[in-house]
């Protein structure tokens, strides 16, 4: 018997109580135990998350008038630059802008690097925050300095935007060269001595919803501890199907750009992380409910780490000349397992993104739909799938 349901059906349960939800390691449990069909009638939603360093993260600030009125042209937060070219009094704080006085020595390992992520994470977790801001003076806005110390509390409205988060898909990260290597994939060791992922595999939000069937435009979502809601498709997002010799091995590009109140967000969650030799950014939970509607949907919901694959790229030569790597791919089976054969090679591996803080978004963002705190919303618009096909393009020098 064929599945159909709708967002209104679904909700409906949710808030009686009747809904069936369960997570995406859950859904692969029951498929395994009751089969596909029998899985898709019986469970209305389920939940994914990812726990991962989003370098294209980043939070909107207003921080309310000063007395005399002041056009803030330049901002620093905790020292670290933030892009005031918006309005007065706002400013936007990007994860990945470093620390003023930060050499930004990418040559050399250097120690804890503090920047926009950092400060994020400090807001969030209601520690002071030094302000610093210059202006040009105007008869309206006369005022020309301000240092004084902030807390989130104090700043009328903070938003956490971010335009390029949960990516559906990432490289696994080797290092062919003779030299160790320090990247956003973290440290990499030359003659295949490590390989890096950063992707939470069949719980992995993206991954569970490759055509993007459910999730688009006005989707409600966990984000950072609290609320959010996907405000379209992120930065870069090139959906498309991995195809190797005919075999589907799962999806590639897709992104989210996403919004939420910073002022309801968690320090668990949105976690300030540095890198030794690349800089600063910021770890971001994310949860994502998937309807099941039809039996389509409970079919890539229920993909499993075995039949994902990411792909092999060297992080030494392909990657910053942008030239495709020809390593393969490898299943996030055998990632999680700690070893991958690559080039005839053994080669330890190692997570970026958190597998037990993943299962703790699936988890809690479950909790939230069983009692009833959270429903579903139905996307406004549907985000580009891998049928409509993206071309990416690069800068061309002159």
């Amino acid at each position: 018997m064929s599945v159909e349901k709708t967002y209104a059906e679904i909700n409906a349960k949710i808030k009686a109580g009747k809904a069936v939800v369960v997570t995406a390691e859950e859904l692969i449990a029951l498929v395994g135990e009751k089969g596909l069909s029998k899985a898709a009638q019986e469970v209305d939603v389920v939940t994914t998350g990812t726990f991962a360093p989003m370098c294209s993260s980043g939070a909107f600030l207003s921080f309310g008038h000063t007395t005399p009125r002041m056009k803030m042209q330049k901002v620093w937060l905790n020292g670290v630059p933030a892009y005031t070219g918006i309005a007065a009094v706002d400013a936007y704080i990007g994860a990945t802008e470093m620390h003023e006085d930060d050499p930004l020595n990418t040559n050399y390992p250097g120690e804890f690097r503090y920047g926009g992520g950092h400060v994020i994470s400090d807001l969030v977790a209601r520690k002071p925050v030094k302000l610093k801001a210059l202006a040009y003076g105007t008869d309206c806005y006369p005022r020309r300095n301000l240092e004084t110390s902030i807390t989130l509390d104090d700043i009328n409205e903070a938003t956490l935007f971010n335009p390029r988060n949960a990516y559906q898909n990432y490289n696994c990260a080797v290092n062919l060269t003779d030299r160790t290597i320090y990247t956003y994939m973290g440290m990499i060791k030359p003659h295949l001595g490590n390989a890096n992922y950063s992707t939470a595999g069949e719980l992995s939000p993206l991954l569970k919803d490759p055509y993007f069937k459910t999730i688009g435009v006005g989707t409600k979502i966990f984000l950072g501890g609290g609320i959010g809601y996907v405000a379209w498709n992120g930065t870069q997002h090139f959906p498309s199907m991995i195809d190797v010799d005919g075999k589907e091995l799962g999806s590639a590009g897709g992104t989210l750009a996403v919004i939420g109140n910073l002022k309801q967000m968690s320090p668990r969650w949105l976690v300030g992380t540095s890198y030794l030799g690349y800089g600063a950014t910021l770890s971001v939970g994310i949860g994502i409910p998937i309807p099941i509607l039809n039996e389509e949907i409970a079919f890539y919901a229920a993909k499993k780490d075995e039949e994902l694959f990411a792909p092999i790229v060297d992080y030494g030569e392909a990657y910053p000349s942008f030239t495709p790597g020809n390593l393969g791919y490898v299943s996030y089976k055998d990632l999680k397992s700690g070893k991958i054969t690559v080039n005839g090679k053994e080669v330890p591996t190692a997570p970026l993104s958190s597998m037990p803080r993943a299962r703790e978004i699936a988890a809690e963002l479950k909790g939230w739909i069983q009692k009833g705190e959270f429903q579903l919303t139905e996307p406004v618009k549907a985000l580009p799938s891998p049928a409509d096909g993206f071309i990416a393009h690069s800068i061309k020098e002159d």
